[in-house]
């Protein structure tokens, strides 16, 4: 079974730190990659810079994004993510501690697939990472391209 690769776009070195042991103890199959603001994540999606080398940042199956980041939130980089032909296919879970109405009704709006608010206990988080992964990767077969598939010659 290919490795699919989840991109999480997370400020907060705590919940990154909760995140990555709640895959752990899920026993995900998924490789993690984590970039901590919304210009980061764009990059890593485009493989610019950085991220060039898609041996090392593959092209995600999965994004989860946080809303409240620096340097672009989790809105503005949702709006980029819909409105670039390489990227709107992208399967973009919003994943953040807000669970505003308004935020809820922005983010469906600008095309998230999902919006899940951050469970506070450990124990909760390994289980909604655990069900998101299944769901996202395994059981939905409306699942976003790859980068590579977009580009691969017909």
């Amino acid at each position: 079974m290919e490795t699919r690769t989840i991109l999480v776009a997370e400020d907060d070195e705590n919940d990154v730190f909760l995140m990555r042991r709640a895959f752990a103890q899920a026993h995900s199959q998924a490789a993690l990659q984590f970039v901590s603001n919304g210009e980061e994540a764009l990059a890593y999606l485009r493989g610019n810079g950085l991220y060039a080398a898609r041996d090392q940042f593959p092209f995600p199956a999965l994004l989860l994004l946080d809303l409240k980041m620096p340097r672009k939130n989790g809105l503005e980089v949702l709006e980029v993510i819909r409105a670039d032909p390489d990227l709107k296919t992208l399967t973009v879970v919003v994943f953040t501690a807000s669970n505003q109405e308004r935020d809820i009704n922005l983010a469906l709006g600008l095309g998230a697939n999902s919006y899940l608010v951050k469970p506070s206990k450990p124990e909760a988080l390994s289980s909604l990472l655990h069900r998101v992964e299944d769901y996202w990767l395994t059981l939905n077969q409306g699942r976003s391209m790859t980068k590579r598939a977009i580009h691969s010659p017909v």
